[in-house]
């Protein structure tokens, strides 16, 4: 069977390092960082967290806003980016069937959840707020968006922990490449910075404590000094369509979705393994047609844990080498923080980004990287190359990895 060409033709964001995508690429030009510290209320210690220091509450209406959570003010406003670049239609009515939403979430609306639950312990109250239970759910998100541009067709939400919009994104591409829809939009969105969700994360010991001289600099992947994870919230979303398609209405081809692997590690509930992360990375190679030497450029999964940053480096290493020949490797996270269920469509944003505009970003931070990690690093500031193909790498607790390639022209 013929398969078609996967091109993408918008992208969109909302993230600590950018409201959009130019201002994204200039904060990776300059490494600026928006990882700050801020409260949870009702918790009294401060968290070094990837922020979005807006409110989009002014863009919905008073109707519109008891069904909605931040976490899908930042899908809502985000997918549309992702729509106007490809110069779509704000109603996909038109497509049937044809088009789709693929979506990655873990947290649903957390704020939503911390209020009805502070309501129910602290207030005694016996049912929540009429439209909780919308605002809540993982899927709120990909609704909301295909409500709003009448998507009729699958609309789809993955929750493979951090591997969540990586997953949603690389079977939206399946799903065109076999002619099943002919356009998606497809990504991920979480607004995780409530005291609900970063004490958990605390809980797990794998969360970093503020940096003591300044706390954008806490997130240091594979480096000596890393202390642990940060957490980040935002969205990002692609517009993903057959080549055909995108040809035939005359729209701008950003990048191809050339490859694909997707693999369980099946090892342990929290913790990484090498041989199903290989796996996942040689799958996306074998389905693009491509050897490791053609990868310029790595954005890696890299959270800035001690067990996680080892594990991945030896699967790179694995796959790719670690030589001057190698691909360029970095992590994003050092300056916009893991935003779980969204990291892989922020992080494939950023690298398609970074493809167009021949840039390669740094990990930011890293100073004495760990011998450990020994990868080809980027280092601590960006470098001006061309990509032709580039990868990015997101790997969840539960043992699901997702690579995704992209390509500068069709392979």
């Amino acid at each position: 069977m013929s398969l078609h060409q996967v091109a993408i033709t918008g992208v969109g964001l909302l993230s600590p390092v950018g409201l959009d995508p130019a201002e994204a690429v200039q904060s990776l030009r300059t490494g600026a960082s928006g990882i700050r510290l801020m409260h949870a209320s009702p918790l009294q210690e401060e968290f070094a967290a990837g922020v979005i220091p807006v409110s989009f509450e002014d863009h919905f209406t008073k109707l519109e806003r008891p069904f909605l959570d931040r976490c899908q003010h930042l899908a809502i406003l985000a997918a549309g980016q992702a729509l106007r670049e490809a110069g779509l239609p704000d109603q996909m009515a038109g497509y049937g069937g044809r088009a789709g939403v693929y979506y990655g979430n873990v947290n649903g609306g957390a704020a939503a959840v911390q209020s009805w639950s502070a309501e129910l312990l602290q207030r005694g109250k016996t049912a929540s707020r009429p439209f909780t239970a919308m605002a809540i759910m993982g899927n709120a998100g990909a609704a909301q968006v295909a409500i709003r541009h009448k998507i009729h067709g699958p609309v789809i939400t993955n929750a493979s922990a951090c591997a969540s919009s990586g997953v949603a994104i690389g079977e939206a591409a399946r799903a065109i490449a076999h002619g099943y829809i002919e356009i998606a939009l497809a990504g991920g969105a979480e607004a995780p910075l409530t005291a609900g969700v970063l004490g958990t994360f605390k809980g797990t010991r794998a969360m970093s404590s503020p940096d003591p001289a300044d706390a954008s600099r806490t997130c240091k992947p594979f480096s000596r000094e890393r202390t642990g994870l940060v957490i980040g919230e935002g969205s990002a979303w692609l517009v993903l369509e057959s080549a055909s398609s995108a040809i035939a209405r005359n729209a701008p081809i950003l990048a191809y979705l050339s490859g694909y692997g997707i693999s369980s590690d099946s090892h342990h509930i929290g913790m990484p393994e090498t041989n199903g992360q290989v796996a996942a990375l040689q799958a996306a190679l074998d389905h693009a047609g491509l050897k490791p030497g053609d990868i310029t450029y790595i954005n890696a999964h890299a959270t800035a844990t001690n067990g996680g940053d080892i594990i991945e480096a030896e699967s790179i290493r694995r796959v790719f080498g670690s030589g001057a020949d190698a691909p360029w490797v970095s992590s994003t996270k050092a300056v916009h923080g893991h935003l779980i269920g969204a990291t892989s469509a922020l992080e494939l944003v950023l690298t398609i980004l970074s493809m167009r505009n021949d840039l390669i970003p740094a990990s930011a931070h890293l100073g004495d990287p760990d011998p450990r990690c020994d990868v080809n690093h980027v280092g601590s500031s960006p470098l001006s190359s061309k990509i032709q193909h580039a990868l990015s790498f997101s790997c969840g607790f539960g043992g699901t990895n997702a690579a995704l390639i992209v390509s500068a022209a069709p392979h």
